[in-house]
């Protein structure tokens, strides 16, 4: 039975059909799965194999690949309501586009992956002060902060990541919190995190959301490399 459902349901977010994907959901949970089951060898499964992909095939579809994110974050919203004890989160992230900055296609890309995989996602939504970010990310007990820009001048401003870097630093806590930047700028210069102080980059939405918990994870290490 649980095969027939993971088929039925990659089926459906293959097709970006949120509604057809509830239905498998509901007839899996009708015929006995609980709410853990269908995030756990359902959902997240899922979206591990969708950000596969994207490292497979750099020029994967991201459109359906973002509604695919967004259903597994709504399916995993759902679910965690009904199960029988709160699930074990990874660690927290607080997430926003720069300073000046309107975009967010790519932070919604992320925030629905981080939420299927057990991630506490705080959005700041765009044109995100850098004291904002680093005030949301104490008052929220965040391990990693994120940074989106869609723009050179908003990568590489003054009030973007370089800031947020230059605050960490004066309070004393760059190793309790990472910095992860991501958009256009960064890809067409790899580089260019190290340049604005950040502790890693992504190329897209989905692979940002493995370089976070990874990051998440080394702070909760002790905060060393």
């Amino acid at each position: 039975m649980l095969e027939r459902i993971i088929k039925a349901y990659n089926e459906a977010v293959f097709e970006t059909d949120k509604e057809a994907a509830f239905e498998v959901i509901n007839e899996a949970m009708a015929q006995g799965l609980t709410a853990e089951d269908v995030v756990f060898k359902v959902v997240i499964p899922a979206v591990e194999e969708m950000m596969a992909d994207i490292t497979r095939n750099p020029d994967a579809n991201l459109a359906q690949h973002f509604m695919t994110a967004q259903i597994a974050a709504e399916v995993t919203e759902r679910m965690l309501e009904k199960f029988k004890h709160p699930p074990e989160i990874i660690g927290r992230v607080v997430i926003g586009t720069a300073a000046g900055d309107l975009h967010s296609l790519g932070k919604r890309i992320v925030m629905g992956c981080l939420k299927a995989l057990m991630v506490e996602v705080v959005d700041l939504g765009v044109n995100v002060p850098a004291e904002k970010f680093v005030d949301e990310a104490v008052a929220h007990d965040a391990q990693v902060i994120a940074v989106s820009a869609m723009m050179v001048h908003t990568a590489t401003g003054e009030n973007g990541c370089r800031k947020v870097r230059e605050i960490l630093c004066q309070r004393g806590l760059e190793e309790k919190i990472k910095i992860v930047v991501g958009g256009a700028p960064y890809r067409f210069d790899e580089a260019l995190y190290k340049s604005v102080g950040a502790d890693g980059w992504a190329a897209d939405g989905i692979t940002a959301s493995r370089m976070i918990i990874g990051l998440i994870r080394v702070v909760k290490d002790g905060g060393g490399p």
